[in-house]
């Protein structure tokens, strides 16, 4: 499976060797392809600058046992799939679909909440917690 990992899931699994780090980790032994953009890994890098300066290099090493690709920004808006979400968030579920993901792992209940369990575009937004079990992985 191909999974597009939020920055909100970069920073807690850099920051703490938890739950969120343990899931990368199986997700990543158990051969699923995981990814990321340019806007993501900014924005981790930038909060944890800020709140985590410390958890800089795990951040470094995690992201290097991942797939980089291109930001969603250049793509156009396929209105209708990203709409309900606040302008900030659009480019995360924009990039999980240019880059052909079949899901989208984020702990952003806020913001992506309303869309677990649902598709757009082709992805299925998930928590960390409900991928894990999909994948059975807990």
């Amino acid at each position: 499976m191909r999974i597009f990992l939020d920055a909100n899931v970069l920073f807690s699994s850099a920051r703490s060797e938890g739950a969120i780090r343990h899931l990368i980790d199986a997700l990543l032994d158990a051969r699923h392809s995981c990814w990321v953009d340019e806007y993501v890994i900014a924005e981790a890098r930038r909060n944890l600058q800020i709140k985590h300066a410390g958890a800089l290099a795990e951040f470094d090493a995690t992201v290097r046992r991942l797939h980089a690709g291109e930001s969603g920004l250049r793509m156009p808006l396929p209105s209708a799939d990203v709409a309900w979400l606040p302008e900030k968030d659009r480019p995360v579920l924009l990039a999980a679909m240019r880059l052909r993901c079949d899901a989208l792992v984020t702990g952003d209940q806020r913001h992506f909440g309303a869309g677990y369990g649902k598709s757009f575009g082709g992805v299925r937004i998930y928590s960390p917690r409900m991928l894990a079990e999909t994948l059975d992985l807990v």
